[in-house]
């Protein structure tokens, strides 16, 4: 089939701009994670259900360390510019040319000793968060580059991930049975740390910066059976929680004023604000425009059973744990995560628009 005048156009523009990117490097939590989590949690008395199948079953037909069915948005992100999948940051040391991914499932915004310190969980936590995150790039600078003009010279043709970041920080809190009001003031505190992060990269040289908000983490299989409420006006018309899904979109609009103050403050730069909130939002309502068949769009694929194919004591990966047949008719993978359909989706829409401002492949043009 040949390609209309105009689209060919397109394509030639989009080629135009793939070629002004040479390397990839990306931060924040399981949404993206290539296998950090994994490699961090290997401790052979503790199994990690995530490198289990069905782990992996869809694209790579085996666990390989991301919290997916397939491919994350970072993925199909690289594809789009030619990039190998990113691999995870401790088996990457040896070459970072074409970038590292160094995102871990579970990171915070916040850094963990905070959360310990103030009793919000009872447990110890992997010291993932996303400081921690950049001070491994920072130690992994000496391979990528030997200067600091020949530094700053590679950041400016990368493109930077920063998030997502924000809903471990906001999960720990409303697991510890905080209200909205009580979880809101936690918003500006995980905002400013973002922001602080996306600024530092700018200091290092970086010119292009994607920033994901929060997805609607009131419709996610975890927090709705961990949450449920007999009253049913804590719950909107899809079936999500109200409150939780509130704090998100209050993250979300404090992120992108944020991202304003740095885009006045570095007019050199081009930071994107990638929206994870709306295309789900988008599939929920509509779910069969979308091909996604499964019997309720609130449900995982993978897990154990319950209203939303979620508990806690039998989770994706744990032996007798079985998946739906095709993950690409749900939203969800296993309850927290997203199948690599979703993922697909996402990635699209903050590659083309409609869900960034402005969409990536609209940036590198301007």
């Amino acid at each position: 089939m040949g390609l209309t005048p105009v689209f060919s156009l397109l394509f030639l523009s989009c080629l135009h701009g793939v070629s002004s990117f040479t390397s990839m490097f990306t931060f924040g939590d399981s949404y993206i994670d290539t296998g950090n989590f994994v490699i961090m949690a290997a401790n052979p008395a503790i199994p990690v259900w995530q490198n289990k199948p069905p782990y992996g079953m869809t694209f790579f037909g085996r666990p390989t360390g991301r919290i997916s069915d397939g491919r994350v948005i970072v993925d199909f992100i690289a594809e789009q510019f030619g990039f190998p999948l990113l691999p995870a940051s401790p088996q990457n040391s040896s070459d970072a040319s074409e970038g590292v991914n160094f995102a871990v499932g579970g990171a915070t915004a916040i850094d963990v000793g905070f959360y310990e310190r103030s009793k919000l969980v009872q447990f110890q936590l992997m010291n993932n968060s996303l400081n921690v995150q950049l001070g491994w790039f920072e130690e992994l600078k000496p391979s990528i580059c030997n200067t600091t003009e020949e530094c700053r010279d590679r950041f400016s043709k990368a493109l930077f991930f920063v998030g997502e970041l924000g809903v471990n920080d906001y999960n720990l809190v409303w697991n510890a049975g905080k209200t909205e009001d009580e979880v809101k003031p936690y918003v500006p505190k995980i905002v400013k740390k973002i922001a602080m992060a996306v600024e530092r990269l700018i200091k290092e040289g970086a010119i292009y910066l994607v920033v994901p908000g929060n997805p609607p983490n009131g419709c996610s299989p975890t927090m709705l059976a961990l949450r449920s409420s007999l009253n049913t006006e804590n719950y909107d018309h899809i079936g999500c929680l109200i409150d939780i899904n509130r704090v998100a979109r209050r993250h979300n609009s404090l992120l992108r004023v944020a991202i304003g103050v740095l885009r006045v403050k570095y007019p050199h730069t081009t930071i994107i604000f990638a929206d994870f909130y709306h295309p789900i939002i988008s599939i929920l309502p509509n779910p069969n425009r979308f091909g996604v068949t499964g019997p309720d769009t609130l449900r995982a694929c993978c897990g154990g059973g319950g209203k939303y194919n979620w508990n806690a004591s039998s989770v994706c990966g744990m032996p007798g744990v079985t998946a739906c047949k095709d993950p690409s008719t749900f939203i969800n993978w296993d309850g927290v995560h997203y199948t690599e359909a979703t993922y697909r989706y996402i990635a699209k829409g903050w590659l083309y628009g409609p869900f960034a401002d402005p969409p990536i492949l609209n940036a590198i043009h301007h």
